[in-house]
């Protein structure tokens, strides 16, 4: 078994929002959920923390995930009854009821918080996937909605958020997320500025352009992409563009690959491809297209976003939990991939980065 990073986990989101004990086995949530209709995913998750130890998981970035947004309507475009709340003061209170979870799963002995520099690289050469081990938790936050001022930033980092991505989907207060538009805005300098001041790492994730090149420019921090794909093999600007990638590469960010099935497959329709139509090695096809811009396997990591509000539904059919992904390594390795190589990509770009900016 080969030690994974996985750069983009909603851990609490999936604990408080979809009300799942991820303390659990998989089959037992997945045998909780057996009758319930809100939700394709239902019965199908594919992440607990059981599972995560079974998959290798030693670390992952556990996302605070809210959105403020005045408009939320269910019905309407990208709102949602789970995710969108009317101001930031909701969202603020939602992300803290979010970190508290993760605080409380650190006190159980379920996860360890990863704050500093020293306390992840212990954790890594402490790593022993035959006993309950404590999986690494380095908190992140996947849209910057829950920081209500820029200033509130310092707050936050002294709770041990470490990485933070300006948006997610549609405007947000800080920059504009996939499906729009946009400039920065005078705020999202602004919360840059204090991000730069703290050493905070931004996720350029679903930033959307020219505010994705505006965030390059102003902020000479860390960056990554936690989970992102080609916009070459799928198209959409849920993807990233080659000069996007290009951008990445220059700045020596990771690129986290994401197992969400439409983001593996041009032809995925939502709601109504099976998973029979992709299998995990069209991931590798994302890999192989950026290691070939690149010149090297430095770029590549996991993201995998497997618990992003979809289940074994939206994931490719060879893949029924989050262990499933050790099977990328020989599709690697049949491809040419140097073992080396192959952990690289699954662990240890992703631990260059964090270990080079943890304070």
């Amino acid at each position: 078994m080969r030690p994974i990073l996985d750069a983009h986990l909603d851990l609490a989101w999936n604990a408080l929002h979809w009300n799942r004990d991820l303390t659990q086995t998989l089959d037992a949530v997945r045998a909780h959920e057996r009758h319930m209709t809100d939700h394709p995913a239902r019965g199908r998750g594919t992440v607990t923390l059981p599972e995560l130890r079974k998959a290798g998981v030693s670390v992952c970035l556990g996302t605070v995930l809210v959105r403020s947004k005045p408009e939320v309507c269910p019905t309407a475009g990208f709102s949602r009854r789970d995710l969108d709340f009317q101001n930031q003061t909701i969202a603020h209170s939602i992300g803290v009821g979010q970190l508290a979870y993760y605080q409380r799963l650190a006190e159980l002995g379920e996860i360890r918080l990863l704050k500093t520099r020293e306390q992840f690289v212990e954790h890594i050469e402490q790593q022993d996937f035959g006993t309950k081990q404590p999986v690494g938790v380095i908190l992140a936050m996947e849209g910057a909605d829950p920081i209500a001022t820029p200033e509130e930033a310092a707050w936050w980092w002294d709770q041990g958020l470490r990485c933070v991505s300006l948006s997610h989907y549609a405007h947000g207060p800080y920059a504009p997320g996939t499906g729009v538009q946009g400039k920065l805005p005078e705020r999202g300098q602004e919360l840059l500025n204090q991000f730069t001041q703290l050493g905070m790492v931004v996720d350029l994730t679903h930033c959307t352009e020219p505010a994705f090149f505006e965030v390059l420019e102003y902020f000479s921090g860390t960056v990554i992409a936690s989970h992102n794909m080609c916009q070459a093999l799928v198209p959409g600007d849920r993807q990233f563009s080659d000069e996007q990638l290009r951008a990445l590469i220059d700045r020596q960010a990771v690129i986290g690959m994401a197992f969400d099935a439409w983001m593996l497959s041009p032809s995925w329709v939502i709601g109504k491809s099976a998973p029979e139509e992709v299998a995990i090695e069209a991931a590798a096809d994302h890999i192989d297209y950026i290691c070939q811009k690149a010149g090297s396997t430095a770029n590549v990591g996991i993201g995998s976003d497997l618990d992003g509000g979809f289940g074994t539904e939206q994931t490719p059919h060879d893949l029924n939990s989050i262990a499933d992904l050790q099977s990328l390594a020989s599709i690697l390795s049949k491809r040419g991939y140097q073992s080396d190589d192959i952990d690289a990509i699954f662990f240890g770009n992703f631990a260059r980065v964090f270990a080079s900016c943890l304070p």
